[in-house]
């Protein structure tokens, strides 16, 4: 406060307020600080859980779902003029490759790890992608 002659600063955010003050002193002193109690409201928890359900693939016999690995952006192809590396109705083994996600300007190949046929894309070409989000939909053999 002392170097940017700021004689008083108040802050609140969230139910907390934070009130400094240097007038007449050579430190900053705490003149008030509180708490307002916040009411949570369990709709908006029940509205994000459902959210979520809808989010969730549904589990189907003998359907299992390739997830993301990391954070990135996912391709198909290894680039804009290359063919998909899948597709609904190919045949991929334990170590085919599925797409690519860009991660830190780092392209990393994503294996299947199970044998099957894909069955369904659930993320589009150049979306961003989540730690563990699903990316296609695998009938296992």
């Amino acid at each position: 406060m002392k170097r940017s002659d700021i004689s008083e600063f108040e802050f609140e955010e969230d139910g907390l307020k934070i009130r400094l003050s240097s007038k007449g002193s050579e430190a900053p002193q705490v003149i008030q600080a509180s708490t307002i109690p916040v009411a949570t409201t369990p709709a908006v928890t029940v509205a994000s859980e459902e959210h979520n359900e809808r989010e969730r693939p549904t589990e189907e016999a003998n359907i299992s779902v390739i997830k993301s690995p990391m954070v990135g952006t996912f391709y198909r192809s290894a680039s804009p003029d290359s063919p998909p590396f899948t597709d609904v109705g190919a045949k991929v083994g334990n170590d085919s490759v599925v797409c690519i996600i860009e991660a830190m300007k780092v392209m990393n190949e994503i294996q299947s790890e199970m044998s099957g046929t894909i069955t369904e894309l659930l993320v589009e070409n150049g979306e961003a992608v989540e730690y563990g989000q699903p990316l296609f939909k695998i009938k296992t053999t």
